[in-house]
């Protein structure tokens, strides 16, 4: 009875969801709030929360996964299979989009806080700024290092804006997407502009070509959501898969152009 009663609201709430996708529909079906209720009831307080307390593993706890947490996971797991079991699209629970640093992404994925949330979200919006001053550097700051001076302040200055309004303004999900979107297509048509006008001159800058493409191709998983394959390997998981490789060529490129460079001003000295 209690299986039918929950596909029953399973099936309530997806008629009665409007028409446009909206992002975690999950995590707001009456099915899965009944469940999360219930089992919060039943296990995070008195005898339950203790025997709970009791059997949870040490790297659980050292992580600060609560009793909440334990049912909210629970629970996403029955109300996906309600919703194979009823042949509806596995929707998307807890759902956040996020471009990522590899070391803040570890912890934030480790363990979902406020406060690993937002250093993913600002370490991310760094490493892309971090690749245009870079790219600043490479293509005008070698001739003019006063203005990659410069540049490099207002990146700091952006960044530092940026920062500031979603801490104390409001965490906006699509301003923060929107943004780093922008500065994506900056670095991206930066990048490829110089790569253009010097692929003749120097033979090893189709690595840069394929690094940026990639990344900004690999970059649209983000904006996917599907349910994972396996029920382990979603979008944003192969998304950073995918990433390691790509860095790996652009360690190359770096290489070879920092050879480039050296041996390009050890001939300057030698005219001289």
């Amino acid at each position: 009875m209690a299986a039918k009663g929950a596909a029953l609201l399973l099936l309530l709430g997806a008629a009665a969801a409007p028409g446009p996708v909206r992002g975690s529909q999950g995590d707001r079906e009456p099915v899965y709030r009944d469940c999360l209720a219930q089992c919060e009831r039943r296990n995070c307080s008195g005898p339950g929360l203790r025997h709970f307390r009791s059997r949870q593993p040490l790297y659980m706890s050292l992580t600060g996964w609560t009793c909440r947490d334990d049912c909210k996971y629970e629970c996403m797991w029955l109300t996906v299979g309600l919703y194979v079991q009823e042949g509806y699209r596995v929707p998307q629970f807890h759902g956040k989009v996020s471009l990522n640093a590899w070391f803040w992404s570890t912890v934030f994925h480790t363990r979902d806080t406020d406060v690993t949330e937002k250093m993913d979200y600002f370490c991310a919006s760094t490493v892309i700024l971090h690749s245009i001053y870079l790219c600043c550097v490479r293509t005008l700051g070698l001739k003019h290092p006063a203005f990659a001076n410069a540049f490099g302040g207002f990146l700091v200055l952006f960044l530092a804006c940026h920062v500031s309004y979603l801490t104390l303004v409001r965490f906006d999900y699509g301003y923060n997407m929107a943004a780093n979107v922008a500065i994506g297509l900056l670095n991206l048509f930066w990048w490829l502009g110089w790569c253009v006008r010097n692929q003749q001159r120097l033979p090893y800058v189709w690595k840069c070509v394929v690094v940026v493409l990639l990344l900004q191709g690999l970059a649209l998983l983000e904006l996917l959501d599907f349910p994972p394959l396996f029920w382990i390997f979603d979008a944003h998981a192969i998304w950073h898969i995918s990433t390691i490789p790509v860095n790996v060529l652009f360690y190359s490129f770096l290489r070879d152009d920092s050879l480039y460079l050296l041996k390009a001003n050890s001939d300057s000295l030698k005219i001289d």
